[in-house]
Order: C-alpha cells, then structure tokens, then sequence
C-alpha cells in the first residue's frame, strides 16, 4: 500500500471511529461506494485486526514478517516463512538438538504489545500443550526473544480441510474419516476441561496421507467477548467473518450466538455444521450478511442435505441433524460417541465388479479344450464375452404356506434342504425339501428348530424333556427319535464334518459362546445369535447384541478365548450369519436403520461390501459349498390390536410396520412407539387423541406414559446418549431431564400421579438396574430401592402414588413386594408369583390386572383381589387370525378395565434358494 492510500485509508477509520459505533459499517461502506480497490483495502484490514481489536479500532500499518531466512530464535533456525493470520506469523525452521524440521508461530512485536492478542497466543499454548492426542497439533516449546513470543509445533505437510472443501464436496467415507478423527481430537480435549470454542475447517488440517489435526485453540475456555462488526451491513466472507461473538459466523453454536457460556457441545455443533459442508459442499449456514447467518442459527434448520446428495445412507443425514439441534440438550452429547456412531460410514461401498467365488476344478483335457476355444476365438470374441452384462442373480420359492420360516440348512451334498416352520398358527415343525421340486414332508418333529446339519445327521433345538429351557438333539436326516446331547442351549451349531460342536448358553447375567462345549471363546451381556463355525472348523462367527431384547449388534468371529475380533458393527438389526465356501468372507444380513435388512459380506480383515438389497426384510440362513443361498424374505410386523369401551370386536390400531403401545386411557388415547422401518434409528413417539384420530408425532425416543394432567409424554432417548425426554402433547418444546448420575442404560420410565416426580428404572454402568425417583423440574433423583429391584413396564406406582409394585430377590428367588416411597420396609402382595406380569392398578387401587405365564397363544389375564387375594379370569387375549403370531407382548389396560389393548409380533416369511450371488 502506497503512503498515500494508506494515509486515506487512515483517515478514512478515522472518520469511521466519529460516526456512533452501530453506524459504522454503514459508514465504512458507503465511502468504499465505487473504489473495489479501497474496499479490497478495506476489507484485508479489518479481517487482520478485528478478530483481536474488536470491529473498528485506528488499524496499523503492514509490517514487514518479523523473521527472514537464516534468522534464529532461540535455538531453531528459521528456513522460510509458511504462512500468516490474524494471529500470527508462522514459519518453518530446523531444531539442531534433534534434527528435525519444525513449525514456529510467532507473535510479532506490534501484535504482541496488545494485550487480548498476547493473552489469546498464550492461551492457544497452554491449551495444546496439555492435549497429547494423535489429532491434535503437537507443542513441542514455547518461549520469547526480544519481545517475540513463539510456539514450536510439529511441521504438518497438507493443507487445511478448507482448501479441500474449496474444491467440492467429500465422499461419504472420505467425511466420516474426517469427522473420526476430529471428534477424537475434540474427545482428548474435552476429556481435559478444554472446548475449542472456534471450530471450523480453517483449523482442521489434513495431511498427505489423510491424518486430521486440530489446531488453534486460541479461543480455548473462557474469553471475553470484543466488540462486534455491524452484522447488519457487512458482507459474510467465504471463511471468518469478525464479530462481537466467540467463533466464527456459520460454525457457532445457538447459545454461542446468543452470547451464553458454551461447552463441548457448542463444538459438537460446529463439526456438525462441517460434516454437513462435506457432504454438500455448501456451508449448513449461510446468509447474505453476517446478520442473515447468525438467524439461520437461532430459527433456521439447515437446507435438507439429502436434495444435494440423494444417495447418502439416511443414517448419517440424522446423525448429522442431530449434531445442528438448537438446544444444545438435544444435540449429540459426547464428541467420543459421535466418533463412533461415524466409524461405520468410513468403508466405501463397493461399487466396482466384485470377484466370484472359485469354480470347482475340470478336469485337465476340458481345460485345455476351453483354453483352445478362447485361442482361436479372438481378440475380438474375448473382449465381447468380457464387456457382456453379468447375468443377475435368480430367486426362486421354496415355501408357499402361511406362517413363519425361522430356520433352514442345505444338506450336506447341497441337493437337499432341511427347514423348521409353523404354518397357518400351528406348533412349529420340521420340513425336508428337495431342490429339484417344490413338495416338502414333515418329519414330525413338534417344535423343534433347525440349527445345522452333517453327513447323516441333523441338529435340532426342541422343549427340554424337564421343561428348563431347550435342549440340543441329534435326528438323523431322514427323521426319526432326537437324542439329546446337550441342555440349556439358546443356539448352536456343527462344523462340516459333524464332529466339532460350537453353542451358545446363558449363565446368570453372561451369554457365552463356547467352542467345544465348556471352552468358552466369547462372553457379552447381552444375547448372541446365529453362531456358525467355518468351513475348515477353526473359528466361529457370531452376532453380538449387547442389549437384551433388542437386534442392535455386531458380527464377532472367535478362535479361542480371548481372541475375538469385531469385524462389523453399530447395525440398529442384525442377524443370520453363513461362511463363504472359501472361508475367507462371513455374510450376514443387517439394517442400518428399520428392520429392512441387506444381505452384505465382510472378510477377516474387516473390509466389508453390500451383497444385495431387495424389498422387505432378508434373513440369511445357508450358503451351499457350490454357492447357493438360502434366504427367508420376511414381512415382520407388531401389530396393535384391541377394543375400547362399548366396543363389541377386537380392532387394529396398528400405525406403519412396527407399533409398540405403551400407555391407554380410559378416554381412548394411545400413546405408542414407531419402531422398525418407519420410526427411524431413534424411534418415534406418537399420541392418538381419539379413536380413529390420525396419530401426532410428538418427537424422537421411545414412550413410556401420558402425563396425569395430559399435557405431555414421557419417553426414553436411547442415542446417542440416553436419558428421559418430556414431550408436549400440544404446543411447546421437548425437553431433556438433567441427571446427576452416569447411567448405561435407561430401561423405563412413569409418572407420579403429581406429575412433578418419575420412576426411573436404570442402571450405571456395570450394576444392576435399580428404580430412582427424580424430580422432574429440579432433576434430582434418588434410589427407591437397592441394585437388582425392578418393575414391570405399566404402571407400578399406586393410584395414590405412594408405593410402588416392585420385583426384589429373595434367597428363595425373586418376589413382588410394594416398596413404600416415603422410605420404610417393603411388604408383600397377596396372590402374586414372581412368574405373573403386573399390568395396571383398577382406579381405586385395591385390585390388579395381571398377565399368567402360560403358552404363548392365547394370554390369560385376571384380576387380582389385593385385599382377599382372590384372582378371578378377566379376559384371554390373542388375533382371531394367529398366523405368524410369534408372541403376545406388552398389553395395556385402562384404569377402569373398560378397554384394552395389545402388541401382536407377527411375521410372515417365505423360503427363496437364490443363485448367482457374488
């Protein structure tokens, strides 16, 4: 800059400094009107000072860099300058003590005499000098010489995700990756008391090789605000907008905006608000002006980022939204569980031609015959064959009844099929098939399951003979009398040739894989389904769903104890596993989100690809030794039956695939859950006001109750951070109930009849659950009871509120006993056994609804007399048609036994051979 224009630029701060401070930009614009070159002057000044100065101070003439090549400072050489910020100048040097190239930044004097930008470097040092994390910027020394204050770093070769968002969008995988690493980045710092308060891309750095570092925490922890720039006039830049406000415009979170305190959430955001940038190569928000931006903050959501990439998986589309909620309660908590909900999207699908399976050898002369006909076919004949379409995979029926499928094996020679099924709401029974025709036999094995085969021979789950469970039985293949081998088996199965034997047992509060029998390689707490041992007899691949009850997990392979590995994970509904014939691929099927599963594959090393998708739910079963597939196509679904007051049949309440009903009043409102397909990874709440009223969708999580006053819902968050969520019913804003305790797991929730306390049944991490009364305003809580007392889901609190029915052992085993909530001894309940299922106090109090343990169609229930004990029949429960009714589940009753109604799994499955698959 010339001395003339500076001294008009000068001037011309000058009179901008005598306008009221609110006018200033207004000023500084109109007298750029018409000189591009004075605004470009303009402009470049206010973005080097004001992020320090606060928006208009008399701005300092350029300096010449503080260091030139071959200057030193304290014992580092400087080489050459790298680059140059509003914080300082930083350049590349050599540390002769260990020989190796280093960064420095450096403060100039000028810089250095102010005292915000001198305490903003020191604070940028302390800060990443406390963080040792791969993806953080390493500090290696800090010091001063004649009035320069320094920071050495590590020297990184890259450049910053900035420059790379400059050139477009990202791959999915290639975000993902990115946003791993910077959550574990921010994860280190978190986890020492520091938030970064300033993320953006321009301080994420990628490397060469695609390492990410975070960098500049200068705005680390506590600083005081500056002044701001006139958001009402100023053009938003490309990158850093100065402003009044800790951040940066666009990546600051609502509460950062609104000037509040802000935690590692208000950093969550800021990733999240670049996740979005990667994936739609626009920033998630921005306005016209700075002002504009910072609205599209605090009331906008941002565009819908699946209208610029249709193909993303919808997983991560939520996962991202969920990062960018308003109230920073609602936001993804912990920087280390969005690293992990990530990590599955960092494997790019497959999209080019995948390998086939080995043939089986020919013999030598056809070899050589097929050899010669290629030969003399030509180049031009070869790259044909080459360049033809490959042929699509076939599907063709096996099964054509009503019913259920839950299990098929191939015969050892391939040309045969063994399959359990229960037709028509019949018991379950055992179907042999050949794959040249369509009829099937019975075998006349009642309820038994299939779990494998082998030469001659046929392995069966049915009713232990004592009735504690199931026991493992051996059938030869052309039916007969089972032997049973072992009992207390969930599920099992053979190697090959017959002779090795891999189960799985539950044992207290552990579920165990053991490989033989008594060895155990692999233990969970939760359940594991589908074992299946590889061909060659080594190792056995298994899902792992750690929450019992629930199809969330991941595919484990074992061989040995103490050596398993995850080769895929944070499947929302997983099962059916089957080795490759080669040995080298475990395939399975799974979903994302829903019950909709793919079929995919995964080798030993974890690389995993998507097999095939077709419409419904897939359930892998077998895979032949020629490469034949058995697969079940299934149409699960829980239905919500019932009848309400006055009502003389039973009718369908059911809301898409999967309704889970949680809470009836008497007045007919429902309050239910959309699980599977249509309620998304977290799950939807839903309240039906009145009998065939179309459902309201009140938010995210999974319900408990209707509040006593009707103006709200209680429902469990289950990701990525548990916790209790009250929804309104009408108008207003979901909120969040703070707790003063880490919880593992929340299992459920009800209402006091006050409505200003809940019941909380949850665990912390490596306990037992245990019920805790919480205030719901304060959110204080306090345990009701000791570890290992629990309730059933609908409602254990009394009308009156003051005790609550509750499941405690015994030394003679688990018993019902009313736990007083003021505190006290608890008593026991007349008529009740640990095998009954509570339902719902009648009104008055005095007499209970209970479920009877017994078959699984039709449900009994009574109505226990508390006072006489007296239990008299009140209803049996079940679907006029039971075809695929696996089971009965939650049943709710109004409080004045006037309606009811139930959740009925049903699943409807048919049997497909599909060939072809690669």
């Amino acid at each position: 800059m010339t001395d003339d224009r500076w001294t008009r630029v000068s001037a011309l701060f000058e009179a901008a400094l005598g306008q009221d401070e609110p006018k200033r930009g207004a000023f500084l614009v109109q007298q750029c009107a018409g000189d591009d070159e004075l605004r470009r002057e303009v402009e470049s000044l206010l973005a080097a000072h004001a992020q320090a100065d606060g928006f208009l101070t008399r701005p300092r003439p350029p300096e010449m860099p503080a260091l030139t090549p071959g200057a030193r400072l304290g014992p580092y050489a400087i080489l050459g300058p790298l680059g140059a910020g509003g914080m300082g100048e930083v350049y590349r040097a050599r540390d002769p003590r260990l020989d190796r190239d280093v960064a420095v930044k450096v403060l100039p004097r000028a810089l250095a005499a102010d005292a915000e930008r001198l305490r903003r470097f020191e604070q940028e040092a302390r800060a990443a000098g406390r963080l040792d994390d791969p993806h953080v910027l390493a500090v290696h020394d800090v010091g001063e010489q004649d009035g320069l204050p320094y920071i050495v770093s590590e020297l990184l070769e890259g450049a910053t995700l900035r420059a790379r968002l400059d050139e477009g969008a990202l791959s999915l995988a290639k975000t993902a990756a990115y946003g791993v690493q910077i959550a574990r980045g921010l994860a280190a710092a978190h986890a020492r008391g520091i938030v970064h308060r300033d993320l953006k891309p321009d301080n994420v750095f990628v490397s060469r090789d695609g390492h990410v570092k975070v960098l500049d925490f200068g705005l680390a922890r506590a600083i005081a605000p500056v002044d701001a720039v006139d958001s009402r006039t100023a053009p938003l830049s490309a990158h850093t907008t100065p402003g009044v406000l800790l951040g940066t415009v666009g990546y600051m979170a609502p509460e950062q905006v609104r000037g509040e305190p802000a935690d590692e959430r208000a950093d969550l955001f800021a990733l999240g608000a670049m996740l979005f940038e990667m994936l739609a190569g626009q920033r998630a928000f921005q306005g016209g002006t700075a002002a504009e931006t910072l609205a599209g903050v605090l009331q906008h959501d941002p565009m819908p980022v699946l209208e610029r990439r249709p193909d993303l998986p919808l997983e991560i589309v939520r996962l991202v939204r969920h990062c960018l909620e308003k109230q920073r309660d609602e936001r993804v908590q912990s920087a280390r569980d969005l690293a992990f909900a990530l990590e599955p999207f960092t494997r790019p699908l497959s999209t080019g031609r995948l390998r086939a399976w080995p043939r089986p050898r020919r013999g030598a002369m056809r070899s050589v015959l097929a050899a010669a006909a290629v030969a003399a076919a030509g180049a031009g004949g070869y790259w044909a064959a080459a360049r033809a379409p490959r042929e699509p995979p076939s599907y063709r029926q096996l099964t054509f009844r009503r019913g259920t499928v839950d299990a098929a094996r191939f015969s050892p020679d391939g040309n045969s099929l063994y399959y359990s099924a229960a037709w028509d709401g019949g018991r379950s029974d055992v179907f042999a098939t050949r794959l040249d025709g369509f009829e099937s036999r019975t075998l006349d094995l009642a309820d038994a399951h299939v779990v494998a085969t082998s030469p001659g021979e046929m392995a069966v789950l049915h009713p232990a003979a004592e009735g504690n469970g199931l026991s493992l039985a051996r059938v030869p293949l052309e039916g007969g009398a089972p032997r049973d081998v072992l009992t207390g088996v969930l599920a099992a199965d053979w190697s090959a040739d017959g002779r090795q034997l891999a189960v799985v047992r539950r044992d207290g509060e552990r579920t165990r894989l053991e490989f033989p029998p008594g060895r155990v390689v692999y233990e969970t707490v939760g359940m594991l389904v589908t074992p299946r041992v590889s061909p060659d007899g080594a190792r056995v691949a298994v899902v792992d769903q750690p929450m019992l009850g629930n199809t969330l997990g991941m595919l484990v392979v074992a061989d040995g104890p103490g050596r398993a590995r995850v080769l895929s994970q944070s499947w929302t509904d997983i099962g059916g596993v089957a080795w490759s014939p080669g040995g080298d691929e475990v395939w399975f099927t799974a979903a994302r989100a829903g019950n909709a599963r793919s079929l995919h594959a995964v080798t030993l090393s974890g690389t995993s690809r998507l097999v095939a998708r077709t419409p419904g739910a897939m359930f892998l079963q077998d895979i032949s030794r020629r490469g034949g597939v058995l697969l079940t196509h299934a149409h699960p679904r829980c239905e919500a039956l019932g009848r309400l007051a006055a009502e003389a049949d039973e009718r369908d309440f059911s809301w898409y695939d999967w309704t889970h009903l949680s809470d009836l009043r008497p007045d007919g409102r429902m309050l239910f859950t959309a699980e599977g397909e249509a309620g998304g990874p977290e799950y939807t709440v839903y309240l039906r006001r009145a009998p065939g009223a179309v459902p309201v969708r009140l938010g995210e999580g999974h319900a408990t109750e209707i509040s006593p006053d009707g103006r709200s819902a209680l429902a469990v968050a289950r990701s990525p951070t548990p916790g209790l969520l009250i929804l309104p019913t009408g108008a207003g804003d979901t909120r969040r109930l703070p707790a003063d305790r880490a919880f593992a797991e929340y299992h459920w929730a009800w209402w006091f009849p006050d409505g200003r306390r809940v019941l909380l049944l949850a665990n912390e991490p490596a306990r037992p659950a245990q019920l805790f009364v919480q205030d719901v305003d304060s959110g204080a809580m306090r345990p009701l009871a000791p570890p290992g007392v629990t309730a059933y889901r609908h409602r254990p609190i009394t009308p009156d509120g003051s005790r609550v029915l509750a499941l405690a052992p015994s030394p003679s085993g688990p018993r019902f006993v009313l736990w007083p909530v003021a505190g006290g001894a608890p008593s026991d309940v007349r008529g009740l056994s640990a095998s009954d299922q509570p339902l719902q106090w009648t009104s008055e109090g005095r007499a209970l609804f209970v479920r009877r343990a017994g078959p699984v169609l039709p449900v009994s229930v009574d109505r226990l007399d508390l006072v006489t004990g007296e239990r008299i029949p009140w209803r049996a429960l079940g679907p006029a048609d039971p075809a695929g009714v696996g089971h009965i589940g939650d049943v709710a009753i109004a409080s004045d036994g006037a309606s009811y109604a139930y959740n009925c799994q049903r699943t409807l499955s048919e049997l497909y051979l599909a060939e072809g698959l690669r």
